[in-house]
């Protein structure tokens, strides 16, 4: 519960009514509703005209989701812009059950980091306001500049002054965007974690970014002396994060660095240990993430 607060929260499982509904009560529910109706969203009239497709099934999911809308007696229904249609069946299927029509607030679609699809877990674009603070601040810093104003806009606290300062600084020129960028991490930081975690994050991002020091938290993994692949090292130095083939990716994309090479071979043998030709210390880079290996018992 990061941004409801949880003693005034009610949730409630849609399955709860669906799986005692009958095929009659199905029916009932089908008849409140048309297929011209239907065919007015925008993505179904432009199949049709298509002759595309259209499944049944992809036919009920608005009326599915204007039912919730009946069961919990909503006052008002939140969603993207893109969810409209959605919405306002919301409101039709209330009113044909006797129940006073939501209120419905629609927001713009929210761009992920590549810029240019909806931010989506699925399509791994997504700032999850559930991860760590450090995390959070490098996926922000991560953003296309022309997205710096649209997300002070959209996703933060930001006074409508405020968002307008930083939209004239930016088209005026009078502002490096890496500096509103920043503010922009700090305050997304500071919404879900607190002051002193926005600080730390920004901190360590300084230290790992701009001033080219490790981080502070850098985790440790202890190994066996030996000889490793570099991608099993990778591996075992950030457990359980990376598959094979997902870790051979950022090899292949150039993302990883061992003691301040870049290594683009997997099968490059790196040797941890305290003897000759070994490494006491490794330091692997992929990304934003860094890990220390060192030989175990030293």
């Amino acid at each position: 519960f990061k941004v409801v607060d949880k003693s005034k929260t009610e949730v409630r499982w849609n399955g709860d009514w669906f799986k005692t509904m009958s095929f009659v009560d199905v029916l009932r529910l089908t008849s409140r509703f048309t297929v011209a109706r239907m065919l007015e969203r925008d993505d179904f009239d432009i199949r049709f005209t298509k002759g595309e497709p259209i499944s049944v099934h992809e036919l009920l999911y608005p009326l599915m989701q204007a039912y919730d809308s009946v069961m919990v007696r909503a006052d008002i229904e939140i969603g993207a812009t893109e969810q409209k249609f959605n919405l306002l069946t919301g409101r039709d299927i209330q009113a044909a059950y006797d129940v006073e029509p939501q209120v419905i607030l629609t927001l713009p679609v929210l761009e992920g980091l590549d810029g240019v699809r909806r931010m989506s877990k699925s399509l791994g674009n997504y700032i999850g306001i559930a991860e760590p603070p450090k995390e959070i601040y490098g996926k922000v810093m991560s953003l296309p500049d022309s997205l710096i104003e649209r997300y002070f806009r959209l996703v933060t606290d930001a006074s409508p002054s405020e968002i307008e300062e930083v939209a004239r600084s930016l088209r005026g020129g009078k502002t490096n965007p890496m500096t509103s960028k920043k503010e922009l991490a700090h305050r997304i930081v500071r919404m879900y974690h607190g002051q002193k975690s926005a600080d730390f994050a920004q901190e360590e991002f300084e230290k790992q970014f701009s001033r080219r020091e490790l981080p502070s938290d850098m985790p440790t993994i202890a190994l066996p002396p030996g000889a490793f692949r570099a991608r099993d090292l990778v591996m075992r130095a950030f457990p359980n994060q990376y598959t094979g083939s997902s870790a051979g990716n950022l090899f292949k994309q150039g993302a990883v660095y061992i003691s301040g090479e870049r290594v683009t071979d997997v099968t490059k043998e790196i040797r941890v240990g305290r003897d000759p030709g070994s490494l006491g210390e490794v330091i692997i880079k992929v990304g934003r993430k860094v890990a220390r290996v060192v030989p175990e018992g030293g």
